[in-house]
């Protein structure tokens, strides 16, 4: 079984439509080999009672774009990929605004990718987290 792979930004976007991108509102800009680049806009609906952002929410943003990086670059027959590390340092947070998350590939292996994210403040530029995630290339059974 192999995965259709999106070739264009509206097939990106239409993708996770109906999942948890498309309920966070995340807007994919670039998804290539080597750069993926996501916006979201910040609401209150993905904040935390606090009124800022939550980290879930941006965490959420950050996985999502290097997922969407290791699909953009799987092994030819893989049959898809799972999460099974991501690591976040918090260092900032919105109230308002877009926050813009940039992922860009470590290691790109046959059994697995290691991708690194940024999320900036969309006004100021400044980071608000940076993450690292390892993806488990999976293969056909048998």
């Amino acid at each position: 079984m192999s995965i259709t792979i999106p070739t264009t930004l509206d097939e990106w976007n239409a993708a996770g439509a109906d999942y948890l991108p498309g309920l966070l509102g995340m807007k994919f800009t670039k998804v290539e080999p080597d750069e993926v680049i996501a916006t979201l806009e910040v609401r209150r609906a993905l904040g935390a009672w606090n009124g800022y952002l939550h980290a879930g929410t941006v965490t959420s943003l950050a996985d999502t774009c290097c997922g969407y990086g290791t699909v953009r670059s799987l092994p030819p027959g893989a049959t898809g990929f799972t999460t099974v590390e991501l690591k976040s340092n918090m260092l900032g947070t919105a109230r308002e605004g877009v926050v813009i998350c940039t992922a860009h590939p470590i290691h790109k292996g046959r059994t697995t990718q290691v991708w690194d994210a940024e999320v900036r403040r969309g006004d100021n530029n400044a980071v608000i987290a940076c993450f690292r995630n390892t993806q488990l290339i999976l293969w056909p059974k048998g």
